[in-house]
């Protein structure tokens, strides 16, 4: 089959619709990610063993479970129990989990990296627990691994296609659409391959930048 330049530019304007909800699903998604990976985190650090236990095996369930079960049971499974969510709200918090376990593993490193002559000097001032962590703590653990979310930001957004299985609409779902419409499948999803190159290009630069801004400031290896 040629590719054809007017199924194309046709198509353009609803993909870039799509586009549209992917990113506000990966938007919304990522800060519903650093959430749940910032409580898992306070949790895991918690004083009494049941809680900190508890919390490492909700994130290993978490983490060994893929993105598409999780939608599945979200949007399917719930309703058996009364729950019935929208598909956008469904995908966003299929991420925000998926991408939570990850994001937890990630602050306990930036966490770890703290030197221990960070933590006497806070206790030497009598820091309560809360104030330790918001004002001294995690401004320093955050810094560096920055550059990290960014690129779990990046692997979120092309997760993205896997919520087409619960009619979210997002780039795929229309590419789909307009294929089955117009029995052509080419040309829209050869355009969302390359709306979603274009994205994780420029992420992906835009990761780079910060973490030789980074690198400059002492806060990146």
């Amino acid at each position: 089959m040629n590719f054809s330049w007017d199924v194309a530019a046709a198509a353009f304007p609803k993909l870039m619709a799509g586009a549209v909800v992917t990113l506000q699903a990966t938007v919304l998604g990522f800060v519903l990610a650093l959430l749940i990976g910032l409580g898992l985190t306070a949790l895991r650090r918690s004083r009494l063993a049941f809680i900190g236990a508890t919390a490492f095996w909700v994130m290993e369930v978490l983490r060994s479970t893929p993105l598409l079960v999780k939608a599945y049971f979200l949007f399917f499974g719930l309703p058996a129990w009364g729950i019935t969510l929208e598909p956008l709200t469904t995908g966003v918090i299929a991420l925000g989990l998926h991408h939570g376990a990850f994001a937890s593993e990630t602050m306990r490193a930036g966490i770890e990296s703290i030197p221990r002559s960070q933590w006497e000097a806070a206790a030497s001032l009598n820091f309560p627990r809360g104030a330790l962590y918001r004002r001294v703590i995690l401004p320093q653990a955050l810094r560096p691994v920055l550059p990290a979310f960014g690129n779990m930001m990046i692997s979120m957004m092309k997760d993205t296609p896997v919520l087409f299985s619960i009619s979210v609409t997002e780039m795929m779902f229309v590419a789909n659409e307009i294929g089955a419409l117009e029995f052509r499948y080419t040309e829209a999803t050869t355009l969302a391959a390359l709306i979603f190159l274009a994205f994780s290009l420029i992420g992906g630069t835009l990761v780079r930048m910060l973490e030789r801004r980074l690198q400059r400031k002492g806060y990146a290896t």
